[in-house]
Formats: C-alpha cells, structure tokens, sequence
C-alpha cells in the first residue's frame, strides 16, 4: 500500500466524518448503504451513485458478541432506527444495502445478518467477509488486513490483490474490557466507556500490551506462510493508540493503521453494495 493509498484512504474516512454530523441531501442520486452489525459498534454508512459518503450514523451496542448475532430483535431496532434517521435527514427511502460477517463464519450467521438487514427495511445486494469490506478502501495489492472488532479478529491474507486465504479468532476488544475492567476494579461497562476515550491511551496501552501481543500472535501464526509486505490494522478496537506499534514490533512486520479505523470496514461494505438485489 502506497503512501498515496492510504492518504486516499484516510480522506475518504474524513469525508465520511463529516457527513455524519452535516449530511449531503441530493435527490437526484442512487444511495447505498452499508450495514455493519459489530460486537461493540453498529454503523451505517450511505453513499452516492458516485460512492462518496453522504451520510452516516453509529450505536455502540451488545446484540452481537464473537461475530454472532445474540439479540436478533435488538439488531433489527437499532438497523431500523438509524435507517429512519438517515432516511430523515436525506429525505428520502434507503432501499439498497450490503452487509459483511467476520471471515469463515458465513454458514453460521450470514443468514441472521441477512434477516436483520432485510427486516429492518432494506433490500440486501451483498454479504462479504469483513477484512475483504476493508480493502475495498484500502487497496491492497500484498499484505494483511487485520479487523480487530469487539469479540474477534478477523484476517485476510491478499496477493496481487485478491483474497487467498481468510481467519477469525476469538481475541478483540472485549478482552480489552475484561483486563481493563479487573485492571481498575471497575465493570466491564465503566471499562467499555473508559477505553473509548482517546485521552486513556496512554496509560492503557501499557495494562493492555499483553492482551495486544496475543492479537499479534494470532496475526503472525496465520501469515507465517505468506510473503506479505504489510499488516493493515481497521476495526474499532484497532482506534487505541498505539496498538499498530506493538504489534509491528511483535511481528517485525510493518504495520499500517489508517485514520480512524473504525469506519474503514463500514465504507467497503457500502462501496461493495449496488441495486442488483441477491436471490
């Protein structure tokens, strides 16, 4: 990944900021949205018949927990209610969206995702795994991308661009919870909330470098048999500062994290969505 790609990749990102707070209103444009169902985090992402951000909204929320989804009720409520909301602020229907799953797990859940999707009002035109959601904005031609999500993380090996092999193991941000939780002596709630905060890097980076070299060792056990020439960090526990550095240093690896990774899977799924609606 060039400098050029990741600069790219990081002005798509604040694009898609900005549209969060002060959405982009064209009636004369096609959206599409992407819906990512995370274990901490459920964000849609709207964009253009150009596929430029327009809108967007997220809910930190528990209907899913390692990839699977725990509060199928839940997960269509909240789907629903940021679709009306978005649907508010650009006045008018999102029909079209496209979902991902962490990688391998489509016979276990890829049928609960498309249920909520559809559930919540949308017609679906994609699932994908979500490391293969990411590179859609990143554009990796050799490397990894890591997802560190709430309850997993997911990794794609690529070559010459296309995806050759996938993996998803139990380690994420929910870990970083539980150590931060026992760490202060505080719930696993107080701790979702404090790590959130960017102001507790630094002093969090330390309590939780061993949970982060255990990320690292997943990372490495699965690209050992790859030639690769980067780690590619997105996902919502990836937003620790910090975190790329260790685990580069683990792995001696380098290791790229883009401007706020949390959205850089949420931007993929909805650049991968079209009208073409599945069967």
């Amino acid at each position: 990944m060039s400098k050029k790609e990741l600069e790219t990749c990081d002005e798509l990102v604040s694009k898609f900021e900005a549209v969060i707070s002060k959405p982009k209103k064209n009636n004369k444009t096609t959206y599409y949205t992407g819906v990512d169902l995370g274990t901490a985090c459920i964000v849609l992402t709207v964009l253009d018949a150009h596929y430029e951000p327009v809108a967007g909204a997220y809910r930190y929320a528990d209907v899913v927990r390692d990839g699977m989804i725990v509060d199928y009720i839940g997960a269509v409520t909240i789907v629903r209610e940021l679709k009306e909301e978005l649907e508010e602020a650009l006045q008018t229907e999102l029909l079209f969206a496209a979902s991902a799953i962490p990688p391998g797990t489509d016979e276990l859940d890829s049928g609960a995702i498309k249920n909520v999707v559809q559930s919540a009002g949308f017609e679906l035109t994609a699932i994908l795994d979500e490391p293969t959601a990411a590179n859609e904005v990143l554009h990796i031609k050799n490397g990894a991308v890591v997802d560190i999500g709430g309850g997993t993380t997911g990794i794609s090996i690529l070559k010459n661009g296309k995806v050759i092999n996938v993996s998803d193991e139990a380690t994420g941000g929910t870990h970083f919870s539980l150590v931060v939780a026992g760490a202060y002596k505080i719930s696993f709630e107080e701790a979702e909330l404090y790590k959130r905060d960017e102001a507790n890097h630094r002093e969090l980076i330390v309590t939780l470098k061993p949970v982060i070299e255990k990320i690292a060792s997943i990372i490495e056990k699965q690209i050992k048999d790859y030639d690769i020439d980067g780690i590619y960090l997105v996902g919502g526990s990836s937003c620790l500062t910090g975190i790329e550095k260790i685990i580069e240093e683990k792995i001696n690896i380098p290791t790229f994290k883009p401007r706020n990774p949390m959205f850089v899977t949420p931007l993929g799924i909805a650049k991968s969505c079209t009208n073409q609606i599945m069967g």
